[in-house]
C-alpha cells in the first residue's frame, strides 16, 4: 500500500513543477505529516525530492529526474479508455485504477502537454442519467464488473416478476443506459445471449472457473440490435390520428423516434389543410393517451373509438374550465335586477 503511494507521489511531482504538502496530502488522501515522512523515505531511497521552505514552498524533483515507473498495468489501461465517464468508473470500483493510469500518462508526456487531461475535462463531460431521476448504483455492480473484466462465470439470483431465479452466467459486458446498468451475458451451457438489469440481482457469486470469450462478440452491435428489438416488441397496439404540420414536427418528441418514423413512412399525402392521417404503433391505448395529450390541438384521434371518446370528454372538461370569465362588477354601480324578479 505504501509502495503504491510512494510511486504515485513521484508521478505527481514529475507531472508538475512543484506541489505543496497540502496538495499532495489531498491527492494521496493522507495527512501532511505522512507526506513529510514519504518525501523523506523517497530521498533516502535516492529519489531527489527537494523541499522548498516558506509560505509558498513545496516539494519538487531536482535535476529533471524522471522515473521509469510509467508502465500501465492491464487494469489501469482498461480503465483509461473509460476515463470519459467518471461516474461509471466510480460505480464499477475502477476510479483508483483510472487515476493511476492518468498519472502515468501525464508523467510520460512532454511538459507542454501535461495539462491535456485538464483542458479536455473542461471541454467535455458525459452525464449519462436521464433528467428528473435520482440515479442509484446497484450494490452488486462492482462484483459483476470484476467478473466481466476477469471473464469469470457467476452464479446470480435475480427477480423475475414475483419470484427469484438462479442462473449460472458468462458475463460478457456492461451497458449503462439512461442511468440504468445492464449485463449482457450468456447462460452457461446455452448459446443465446440475454440482457439483465443489474438492479434486479439479489445475489452474485463469482466462481474460480473462467469462460472462453467468443472473439466475434461485438458488445455495441449486440446492444443496438437488442435495444431496437425491445423498442419494437413493446409496440403492441395501433391508433389512427390526424396531425397538423406542427403536430408532425413534434411527433417524434411525443412518442419516440421509432414509432414516429414507422408511422410517417407509411402515411399518405396531407389533405388540403396540410393535416396528415397516419397509423401510429404504440405500447397501449393508455400510453398513447399520455403521449398524445402533449400535442394538444395539433392532433385528432380517429381510432380506436374508445380513445377518441376519452379525448373528446377531456376536451369538453377543458372547455368548461376555460370558458370566458364574467367581467367583474364596476365599483359603485347599481346592482342589476334579480334573476327571480
Amino acid at each position: 500500500m505504501r509502495a503504491a503511494r510512494l510511486i504515485k507521489m513521484v508521478l505527481l511531482l514529475q507531472s508538475r513543477p512543484s506541489m505543496t504538502a497540502a496538495e499532495l496530502a489531498r491527492e494521496l488522501e493522507v495527512s501532511e505529516r505522512t507526506v513529510t515522512r514519504d518525501a523523506q523515505a523517497l530521498s533516502e531511497a535516492g529519489v531527489p525530492v527537494y523541499a522548498d521552505r516558506g509560505r509558498i514552498g513545496g516539494y519538487r524533483l531536482v535535476g529533471g529526474y524522471r522515473t521509469r515507473l510509467t508502465g500501465l498495468a492491464r487494469s489501469e489501461a482498461e480503465a483509461l479508455f473509460l476515463s470519459g465517464v467518471p461516474g461509471a468508473l466510480r460505480e464499477m470500483g475502477l476510479e483508483d485504477a483510472a487515476s493511476a493510469a492518468r498519472l502515468k500518462v501525464s508523467a510520460a508526456l512532454l511538459p507542454s502537454l501535461r495539462d491535456a487531461s485538464r483542458t479536455a475535462a473542461q471541454r467535455f463531460h458525459l452525464d449519462a442519467p436521464n433528467w428528473f431521476r435520482d440515479p442509484t448504483t446497484p450494490a452488486l455492480l462492482p462484483a459483476v464488473a470484476d467478473a466481466v473484466w476477469d471473464d469469470r462465470r457467476i452464479t446470480a439470483r435475480y427477480r423475475r416478476g414475483e419470484r427469484e431465479v438462479a442462473r449460472e452466467l458468462e458475463p460478457y459486458g456492461l451497458v449503462l443506459k439512461a442511468g440504468v446498468w445492464y449485463l449482457c451475458a450468456r447462460v452457461a451451457g446455452r448459446g443465446s445471449f440475454r440482457v439483465y438489469r443489474i438492479d434486479r440481482f439479489t445475489a452474485v457469486e463469482a466462481g474460480e472457473e473462467r469462460f472462453e470469450r467468443e472473439e466475434e462478440f461485438d458488445l455495441p452491435a449486440f446492444w443496438e440490435e437488442r435495444a431496437e428489438q425491445f423498442a419494437r416488441s413493446i409496440l403492441r397496439a395501433e391508433v389512427v390520428v390526424r396531425l397538423s404540420p406542427e403536430g408532425v414536427r413534434r411527433l417524434p418528441h411525443a412518442v419516440g423516434a421509432l414509432s414516429a418514423g414507422e408511422a410517417l413512412a407509411g402515411a399518405g399525402e396531407p389533405d388540403d389543410g396540410g393535416w396528415l392521417t397516419l397509423t401510429l404503433p404504440v405500447e397501449s391505448e393508455e400510453v398513447a393517451h399520455a403521449q398524445l395529450t402533449g400535442l394538444g390541438p395539433e392532433v385528432e384521434v380517429l381510432a380506436p373509438e374508445a380513445l377518441r371518446e376519452r379525448f373528446a370528454a377531456e376536451a369538453a372538461r377543458l372547455a368548461r374550465l376555460y370558458r370566458p370569465r364574467q367581467s367583474p362588477r364596476t365599483p359603485g354601480a347599481a346592482p342589476g335586477p334579480r334573476a327571480d324578479a
